[in-house]
């Protein structure tokens, strides 16, 4: 046997629903950030996007 395969342990397997959760998360705090930024600009000058 080589030391390489020795070295190995048990495979850690994690829930695909723990990976979802944490993909549900992240993006809510993206979504929540995006709509604070745009209440924030809005509130504070009068529209979300100004071309001038």
């Amino acid at each position: 046997m080589s030391p390489a395969m020795q070295s190995r342990g048990k495979k850690v397997t994690v829930p695909d629903n723990l990976y979802t959760v944490i993909l549900a998360v992240a993006l809510c705090a993206v979504l929540a950030t995006s709509a604070f930024v745009a209440y924030q600009c809005y509130s504070q000058y009068g529209t979300i996007f100004k071309i001038q």
